[in-house]
């Protein structure tokens, strides 16, 4: 990129809202997101970024709780990205010509959006036997900056996160990643980091689900060095934080490893 390019891109704003999830209830989800923004968000931001499954939890019922593309919840999120003139990010269970999907959406203030399908069902969890994988990867961008979307089982599989040719500058994931695998979240979230040289947001969800697994949170946002911009466990958090492109361009400059990378393509 020319550097009076790169120059130009500004600080990004990112509010992460580390929820606690009503099981199955998609009415007090939507609720409850809607009352924490209106009285907790305080300054104009960019992107807000809600757990994995944000209207239901992590539940495999999908044929009861799937909506399609212009149901309530797709509503929702446009009118929430209306109301605070941001990107409104989180992902849903999505019925589409009689496969279901755990899909994110990326959705804009005016409406428009795009959307990325797991690519890893968790098998432990019998994903893989109620939702149909997603084939293909998505970078976004926002205000120059390049974001690779990625949902919860995803940070286990770094050749699907691989920032080939320095394609994302930030690998955003949403999840629902339980307590007793906390350690590996936090590791992972670091490894993914420091190998793709980019910002990594990782926003999870807290307490029990319908299933009595318990969620601790520890959603976080590390630099290209592995170093911590944000960390909260345990408790329901709203917290917005600014990351800066001229400091990831520093670093990339300083340490370029990326360009030393294999060169190889995946072909899902």
């Amino acid at each position: 990129m020319d550097p009076i390019q790169y120059l130009q891109i500004e600080n990004l704003k990112v509010t992460v809202f580390q929820a606690y999830l009503f099981w199955e209830s998609i009415d007090k989800n939507l609720q409850n997101i809607s009352l924490k923004l209106e009285d907790g968000l305080r300054e104009k931001t960019d992107l807000i970024v809600l757990p994995e499954m944000f209207n239901t939890g992590f539940t495999m019922n999908a044929e009861a709780l799937a909506e399609e593309m212009g149901g309530k919840t797709m509503i929702w999120l446009h009118k929430t990205a209306a109301t605070y003139n941001c990107v409104v990010t989180g992902s849903l269970i999505i019925k589409e010509e009689g496969n279901y999907y755990n899909r994110l959406i990326w959705m804009l203030p005016n409406g428009d959006y795009q959307y990325y399908d797991k690519h890893h069902l968790f098998g432990l969890g019998d994903e893989d036997k109620s939702f149909t994988a997603g084939k293909k990867a998505l970078i976004v961008d926002l205000k120059g900056w390049k974001i690779k979307l990625a949902i919860c089982y995803d940070l286990r599989f770094p050749v699907w996160l691989r920032n080939e040719n320095s394609q994302y500058d930030i690998l955003l994931l949403v999840a629902s990643w339980p307590d007793k695998r906390s350690a590996h979240w936090r590791t992972l979230i670091q490894a993914r980091a420091i190998e793709n040289q980019s910002y990594v947001i990782g926003v999870n969800r807290v307490g029990h689900d319908g299933n009595q697994v318990y969620h601790s949170g520890h959603s976080m946002c590390m630099d290209a060095l592995g170093n911590t911009v944000y960390y909260k466990p345990e408790d329901e958090d709203l917290y917005t934080f600014s990351i800066n492109y001229q400091d990831l361009v520093k670093i990339r400059r300083q340490f370029p490893f990326l360009k030393d990378a294999d060169n190889f393509k995946i072909n899902p």
